[in-house]
Order: structure tokens, then sequence, then C-alpha cells
């Protein structure tokens, strides 16, 4: 799973690189550590980009993507709980996400993602040498929000001494054909992720008796 995310300057000065003529919206992006049910920037398909079959409305240096805020997690009235994660293998069974999957996707940029061992020590996750990594999600509006969930799938060799899931990773080249192609998006939910590094960080741990 995914509980915590990391984004910093770097992450959206990068951001800017990678997503040409991103809009005004990212001097306001939001950093630092990321938790459930906060807001974070999250790129979904531009408004005007989103009509490829009118190309002649797309100007030739816009940007595919569109950067909004949006709060993390599914509200789930019942349960009084959040929906953070969903499982690649069956959101698109499942009535809760299937629409959001097949027509709302979007791309969470973070540095890092955490999770934690089973001696609860923190675990941070990241690219090596990239300063953007790209989680693969969806949203969905609910009342006066967008909110957003990021996928999730079995964990690889370097996740998987830590915990059995991981994020859907996206490549640089993948982002346009998540966004806007819906033949890639199996695909891409089951496709093996790319190979993390990561950092442990061991806290020191008292027992106070009384």
């Amino acid at each position: 799973m995914c509980g915590r995310f990391y984004i910093d300057e770097g992450t959206v000065k990068e951001i800017e690189r990678v997503i040409r003529g991103i809009n005004l919206r990212i001097q306001k992006m939001r950093t630092g550590d990321i938790y459930p049910s906060q807001p974070a920037g999250i790129l979904t398909c531009h408004s005007r980009q989103k009509e490829l079959l009118a190309p002649d409305l797309v100007t030739p240096n816009a940007s595919a993507f569109e950067l909004k805020e949006m709060y993390w997690g599914f509200p789930q009235y019942q349960k009084k709980v959040l929906l953070i994660n969903a499982r690649a293998e069956t959101a698109l069974e499942r009535r809760t996400f299937c629409d959001s999957v097949r027509h709302r996707r979007c791309i969470i940029p973070a540095k890092h993602f955490y999770e934690w061992d089973s001696d609860k020590n923190k675990v941070t996750f990241f690219r090596e040498a990239r300063p953007v990594l790209f989680m693969a999600g969806f949203y969905n509006q609910f009342q006066e929000e967008e909110r957003f969930i990021i996928l999730t799938t079995q964990a690889n060799v370097s996740a998987s001494p830590v915990h059995n899931r991981m994020p859907v990773i996206l490549e640089e080249s993948d982002l346009e054909d998540w966004v806007y192609d819906d033949k890639f998006t199996e695909y891409a939910m089951h496709k093996t992720p790319p190979e993390l590094w990561r950092e442990q960080e061991y806290e020191q741990q008292s027992l106070f008796l009384t």
C-alpha cells in the first residue's frame, strides 16, 4: 500500500520541466509530507487537450496536463474511513472504482513514498537519480471536492522485503498514455513496476518502567 508520500521544491521544479507549459497553480503546490485526507498537486488531462478529436483547438506548445489540487482518499460515509489505495488487479471490477479508473485517471507526482517494515521502521522508496516518481491513480467528485486514490500492485523485488504492495509507478514516457489512452490502462495496471531504491530509518526506542 501507500500511506504517505513526500513532495519538495525539487519535485515541483521537475514537474515544470517535464510538463510543458504547466499552469500557474504549480506556484501554490503543497510541499512536505502528504497524509491521507490532505490536499496535493495532481496531474490530470488538460480540459482542452481532452478534445483530441478536434486538434485544431489545441495549441502546439500546450501542456497535455492540468495541475489540480485534490484531496487524498474517497470517503466511505457508513464506515467513517477513507479509501486511499485501490488494488490494480481488481479496481476495474469494483463498482466504487471502475468508472473513475476508466474515465478519470490521474498522476500523483512525488519525490518518494514511505512504507513501514514489520519492526515499524520507516522506509523511504525513490527512483535513483530522478527527482520525481510518478504514481498512477484516479479521482472522482465528492460534493464540492475532487478526491484521488493511488493504485497499488504486487510489490517487486525492491519493495517486497518491506511490504507486499507498492504503488503503480509510471515512466515519464507513459504519462500521456496513462491519462488519455484507454487501451493502455490495463497494461499499465498489470505491468511490473520499475525497481526502486530504499533508505531505512532506524528509530531508537526506550522502555520506561513505572
